[in-house]
């Protein structure tokens, strides 16, 4: 048996700002933005050349908004892997990206905890080959 996760859905709170900054800060690729309805899109974006992406879902409703950054309970969230984590890491905080943790070396790689736009904790790893 093969499997594999083929995307998360992550609550935003608008289409085209959360668009915006996983394409302009995070450098993702923009796969999918389909029109569904006039609220709803389908809407999907992924780091260059990774399998998995992320639907952009934007909230329905009250409770939903009450979700937006913090599905994870407070916890990290999403994990993004780099192959080179200092070029990254460099070109992500002249963008204005908001790292809460300082890169650290550990026996898995270096790492570092950045915010997204709606407050999502990211692990952002380099990992030892």
């Amino acid at each position: 048996m093969q499997q594999q996760l083929g995307q998360i859905a992550i609550l935003v709170r608008d289409y085209d700002e959360a668009i915006e900054y996983y394409t302009q800060k995070l450098g993702f690729e923009l796969i999918e933005d389909t029109h569904i309805s006039d609220v709803k899109r389908w809407v999907r974006v992924s780091p260059p050349g990774s399998s998995c992406q992320l639907l952009l879902a934007k909230a329905a409703d009250e409770l939903q908004r009450n979700q937006i950054g913090f599905q994870a309970g407070g916890r990290v969230f999403l994990f993004l892997y780099t192959d080179d984590f200092y070029r990254d890491y460099h070109n992500y905080t002249a963008k204005g990206v908001e790292f809460i943790r300082e890169p650290s070396e550990e026996a898995f790689g270096t790492v570092s905890v950045f915010k997204d736009l709606y407050g999502n904790l990211w692990d952002f790893i380099e990992r030892n080959v």
